[in-house]
């Protein structure tokens, strides 16, 4: 049926004319005429403007524009806002505040972990990072079968095309390839920098796989963040120039590297868009979009071992000797393993914080955007060098910060700031 004569308003038949009888209208009994009473077949249609403007990943500002009146304009517009992470109001801008706080604190907590546990794993890192990478599979395929039992999870979300879950997994790969890559070869203190470009990338990929559209202000405001995260962590890292003695190459295998992880945040979001038109408006949940991706993830991983090892300095023939001491030293059994206090306890929280962590992000990833999601991971950053400048259990020697690092703060927040201005909704729904 088109849409138009769908959108009509639901018109009842007209009753029949009044017979004459003996020069005056013929009445029918009222219970006679209660029986008689005309009822349409089915209930009226529900407006499509709102539904067709929500499954769009665009926001649908198209259908809203062309099928309603300027009352509902306003109103798509305020819902389009708060689905897409604009900074909508309402119950859905605090569920994305809290969501953001916690991706925050896990945020924070990983990479403080992170660093606590290569206290005792300093020699095994390359064995932490697959051992982390093949055991999320387990584990998130282990929550997958038990949402589906409880039938959070159903067959539809299982049958979502798993061509996209692939792509996710390749970028992945390539993502931690590259970046390994390219980490072996440039100076530690500029890894986290370039790594910043992460968020450009997003920016630009997201207008063009979604087809998003960026205020200035969220512009800039992206810009503002990535440069104080790349003053904070100078300030925090090195007093010097950390890019002056190396060629431009290695740099920009880093910056492709966060190309890659930047493509499978932005697939990510497109999964759950495309899935809500699939399921009817109903978004998949997280697990099956975690599960897959990860799987497919540790499988590219798995046909580049021999590449990644090599990376590191471990001869493929010598994977199998350098895996058995890693796994005795993450466990803390087997004889000389001075090196290895702390384990398994360190490891195993950061293995645990980390989950919870990935967990987070891609639940705000759902609620909101990606862009959104790495604007909230940023602002962990300046926090966890701040933390990790402190005396804390197993790295008792401090550090002091420099004015550099209290700048980068100053400007990330001030950038997070400029990015949720709030959008005036008079010009949201002219310019819908």
């Amino acid at each position: 049926m088109p849409i138009p004569l769908l959108l009509s308003p639901f018109s009842l038949p007209s009753p029949p004319q009044p017979l004459p009888r003996n020069g005056a209208p013929w009445r029918c009994p009222t219970r006679l005429r209660a029986a008689l009473r005309l009822t349409p077949p089915h209930p009226p249609p529900p407006p499509l403007h709102l539904g067709l403007a929500a499954g769009r990943g665009d926001g649908g500002r198209r259908f809203v524009g062309t099928l309603g009146s300027k009352r509902a304009r306003a109103a798509g517009a305020v819902r389009i806002s708060a689905m897409s992470g604009d900074g909508g109001g309402g119950a859905g801008g605090t569920g994305i505040a809290a969501a953001a706080a916690a991706t925050v604190v896990f945020a924070v907590m990983n990479r403080v972990l992170y660093k606590l546990a290569l206290v005792p794993m300093k020699n095994y890192p390359f064995f932490l990072a697959q051992f982390a990478t093949f055991g999320y599979v387990l584990v998130y395929f282990s929550i997958l079968f038990i949402r589906f039992r409880a039938g959070i999870v159903t067959r539809e979300m299982l049958a979502l095309p798993k061509s996209q879950f692939m792509l996710i997994g390749l970028l992945e790969a390539l993502g931690a390839a590259s970046g390994m890559a390219a980490a072996a070869m440039l100076p530690g203190p500029s890894i986290p920098v370039l790594s910043q470009s992460f968020l450009v990338w997003q920016l630009i990929l997201s207008v063009l796989i979604l087809g998003r559209k960026y205020r200035a202000n969220q512009i800039l405001g992206c810009l503002l963040v990535t440069t104080g995260v790349i003053l904070a962590v100078a300030g925090g890292a090195s007093d010097g120039p950390i890019l002056s003695e190396v060629k431009f190459f290695w740099p920009a295998v880093m910056m492709t590297s966060a190309a890659f992880q930047a493509a499978a945040s932005i697939i990510k979001e497109f999964v759950f868009i495309d899935g809500a038109k699939r399921l009817e408006g109903k978004r998949p949940d997280i697990f099956v979009v975690n599960s897959f991706g990860s799987g497919f993830q540790a499988l590219f991983i798995f046909l580049l071992l021999p590449f990644l090892s090599n990376l590191k300095g471990i001869p493929f023939a010598q994977l199998p000797e350098y895996l058995n001491r890693g796994a005795a030293c993450f466990l803390n059994v087997g004889g000389n393993l001075k090196d290895c206090h702390g384990a398994p306890l360190l490891p195993l929280l950061y293995i645990t914080l980390n989950m919870a962590f990935n967990i987070s992000v891609l639940n705000l990833v759902k609620m909101s955007t990606a862009v959104v999601a790495s604007l909230t991971s940023t602002l962990a950053v300046p926090l966890s060098i701040y933390i990790l400048s402190l005396p804390l259990p197993y790295l008792p020697e401090g550090t002091n910060l420099s004015t550099s690092f209290l700048i980068g703060v100053a400007t990330l927040v001030l950038g997070l700031l400029l990015y949720n201005l709030p959008k005036k909704s008079a010009n949201q729904v002219k310019k819908d």
